[in-house]
């Protein structure tokens, strides 16, 4: 990450100083007492730390902490205590600097937050994670101070802005730790700004085409935009004098990831997207006037432009789960386009880009504000104290609970209860208590009796119905989703197979008694080999059951094993994973070249996103498969990428050989006599293009085509596309992957 070397001239001397009195202006504000002289102390620490020490991108190393502390004050709204912590948060772990050293100089709570932020050293055992790992031992702190994280995502955001300079496969990596983990974990705090931000930067990093295509897009319209936006607001701001009292109104384009996000899900072009930006009514008003005044505001609104009913939100009533409060309408303004209005106060908007920082800024004076947060930290830390989760199981579990979107349920007594979307009757029963959901067997919704899995809506009135009799089994799994219910119903069946398996070992043993058989461990590992379970506690539990019995020992008896070979645990790869890999040969081998030398590696192209030539891609080193091709903007990318970025792999294509590549096409239109005709002729004889499967269905006029074909690179598949949508009646054709998402 650095080279040795030192300030080596005036201008960047000057800059140093520069950067550092930036931060203390923007700090002066919080201040108090010794503070600078602290912060001073801190610069000085980290300055001589780091002196012979630089970014990949050339520039002093310094410079990255004195940013992360600027982010911290100014983006975030932190205090001295932060600031000091970001100066000094690498010190650790890139220098000799000793915590104990930190401990002494700055005290235990700083010590405790630079932990935090410093990863763990070592080597760690094959199966786990060090990604995963180290974000476990920061969140170990975040449940304790949930500065820790606030200064990380300061660091995160920083790293993601200056990520040009580093290698693609670090790129790749980065980008995809902080779309799976830290964009939801930025929103879960109510930090819209920087989730925005670190969502838009991910689509750039990992899909720079899509990413400038976007953004033009929203360029070009801008003048137009503007426009319409000005003769949108002017009657309202008319009204909004007379109410006399200060107000603010914005206009800003959705975020290019959201609109991204919405043409992937929707498969539509940016011209389709007809949300593309929001109307903001900020309002200044006294605490306790709040609701009335934003009522009234979008009473005047609707007075002038009808609302689509469906789309209001009340965030002001009932808070999001990360404490986000704002009211929302849609409505249809004159020239027939639909247009987002949010009506919010200041304080409001403050929390909504700021987040948890300000939530403490008014604590005192909204007490349940920060409520929301506080269970969802209670619920950080009962995760934490759940012994049994590998960390990537702790990664996943983490990531459930960074909810997106919220369902607002009531107990029969009208308490109020929080859920994701999707929550069903018994995620409700396990959210009051784990022994009503263990014994739950339905519910009564608003009176009306219905199963265990029936998805609740807002505003339902939820009674649950228990038996003594009932048990959970793993069918429940399947439909729950909260991780609340998961993890308890994980426990629960864990330790009724326990319990199986506790009577397993005591059956087993009585029969091998019988049999004459002696147990000793090579017969139990025998046992193991001759009934493929991969442990002792699957073999008590198969006995247990009764799925292994009397007859199936005997069995046993009788078999003659084979003489016991040293092997390998099945997880354990080779340590050359590259000579040894178990694949056929690649028909496609002079097309791509991988890892740090760009040699001529054996591959296979992973299902889940079906690259071809042209398509940005990176390999993966999987267990048993060997090296796996995907695109960047796989599916399944974030994860492999965060979880197990050590194992990830440049790749590229290089020549464009006549080779074929499966893809897929989807084809929409109106019907007419002849359109299947004129779509198989551009295809199998203008554009000579062989075809693996067509299906054409038709419903009242509209036609939907699906067609794999073999295509060999991106440009030919564009050529097609353009062709196909020139064929009178074709409205749309779009590439689709393959429909079953398999994992590496």
């Amino acid at each position: 990450m650095v080279t040795a070397t030192t300030i080596d001239s005036a201008e960047e001397k000057k800059e140093l100083i520069s950067r550092y009195r930036r931060l203390l202006r923007k700090a002066k504000p919080i201040l108090k007492g010794d503070d600078a002289k602290r912060i001073k102390k801190a610069f000085t620490l980290a300055l001589e730390a780091h002196k012979d020490m630089r970014r990949k991108s050339g520039e002093l190393f310094i410079f990255h902490p004195l940013t992360v502390a600027e982010i911290c004050v100014e983006e975030i709204g932190l205090g001295t205590t932060s600031i000091i912590a970001a100066i000094i948060h690498d010190v650790v772990e890139d220098t000799d600097i000793e915590l104990s050293d930190i401990e002494r100089m700055f005290g235990k709570k700083i010590a405790k937050i630079v932990d935090g932020l410093t990863k763990i050293r070592g080597v760690f055992e094959y199966g786990t994670s060090a990604q995963a790992e180290n974000f476990r031992k920061m969140l170990f702190t975040l449940s304790e101070d949930v500065r820790v994280i606030l200064i990380k995502l300061a660091d995160r955001l920083h790293n993601m802005r200056t990520l040009e300079s580093m290698p693609r496969n670090k790129q790749l990596k980065v980008a995809s730790e902080t779309i799976y983990l830290y964009a939801p974990l930025a929103h879960r705090l109510g930090l819209n700004a920087i989730k925005t931000e670190l969502e838009d930067l991910y689509l750039r990093f990992t899909d720079h085409a899509v990413y400038r295509d976007i953004a033009n897009k929203i360029d070009e319209t801008r003048a137009s935009r503007n426009k319409f936006i000005k003769q949108f607001v002017a009657p309202v701001k008319e009204e909004l004098d007379h109410l006399k009292i200060e107000y603010e109104i914005k206009s800003r384009p959705k975020s290019i990831f959201s609109i991204y996000n919405k043409m992937r899900k929707q498969n539509i072009p940016f011209e389709e997207v007809y949300d593309l930006f929001a109307v903001r009514i900020i309002l200044d008003t006294p605490l306790e006037q709040e609701k009335s005044f934003c009522w009234q505001v979008y009473s005047i609104v609707t007075d002038y432009y009808t609302p689509n009913p469906d789309r209001l939100r009340d965030w002001i009533s009932t808070p999001k789960a990360n404490g986000y409060e704002s009211l929302h309408t849609t409505v249809m303004a004159k020239n027939g386009q639909w247009v987002e209005v949010q009506i919010r106060t200041k304080r409001m908007d403050e929390i909504a880009e700021k987040g948890y920082a300000a939530h403490w800024k008014y604590k005192d004076s909204v007490s349940n504000h920060e409520s929301n947060l506080e269970k969802w930290l209670v619920r950080v830390r009962e995760t934490l104290e759940r012994q049994d989760l590998t960390a990537l199981e702790f990664v996943d579990d983490f990531r459930g609970n960074l909810f997106t979107e919220e369902v607002f349920a009531f107990t029969p007594k009208g308490e109020l209860k929080t859920l994701p979307v999707g929550a069903t009757a018994l995620d409700f029963a396990f959210e009051i208590h784990t022994d009503i959901g263990a014994k739950c067997i339905g519910a009564k919704v608003n009176q009306k009796l219905v199963p265990i899995n029936h998805v609740l809506k807002n505003g339902d009135q939820i009674e649950i119905l228990t038996s003594s009799k009932q048990k959970p089994n793993e069918d429940w799994l399947r439909f729950v989703v909260t991780q609340k219910a998961k993890s308890k119903i994980k426990d629960l069946l864990k330790e009724d197979k326990r319990n199986v398996a506790d009577e397993g070992k005591e059956v087993l043993h009585r029969k091998l008694k019988q049999l004459k058989i002696e147990a000793i461990p090579q017969v139990f590992e025998q046992m193991r080999n001759f009934f493929h379970v991969n442990s002792q506690f699957e073999l008590h539990f198969e006995v247990g059951v009764g799925k292994i019995g009397l007859n199936e020992l005997k069995r046993f008896k009788d078999y003659k094993p084979e003489p016991p070979r040293l092997h390998r645990p099945a997880d354990l790869p080779d340590a050359k994973s590259h000579e040894t890999i178990p694949t056929t040969k690649s028909p496609y081998d002079d097309v791509l070249l991988i890892g740090e030398d760009m040699d001529v590696v054996e591959y296979k192209l992973a299902k889940c996103c079906t690259p071809i030539p042209g398509d940005e891609v990176f390999g993966f080193v999987t267990v048993n498969e060997g090296i796996k091709i995907h695109r960047t903007n796989c599916p399944n990318a974030p994860e492999l990428l965060s979880n197990h970025g050590n194992r990830v792999i440049k790749a590229k294509w290089t020549s464009q050989h006549e080779v074929a590549f499966l893809t897929g096409l989807k084809v929409v239109g109106t019907d007419r006599v002849g359109l299947i005709n004129d779509v198989s002729k551009i295809i199998s004889e203008e554009l000579k293009v062989n075809m693996s499967s067509i299906a054409f269905r038709t419903e009242q006029g509209i036609f939907e085509g699906e067609i794999m074909l073999y295509v060999n690179d991106t440009r030919h598949l564009d050529l097609l596309i353009t062709k196909l949508e020139k064929v009178e009646g074709v409205v749309k054709v779009s590439r689709f992957d393959s429909a079953t998402v398999n994992r590496a």
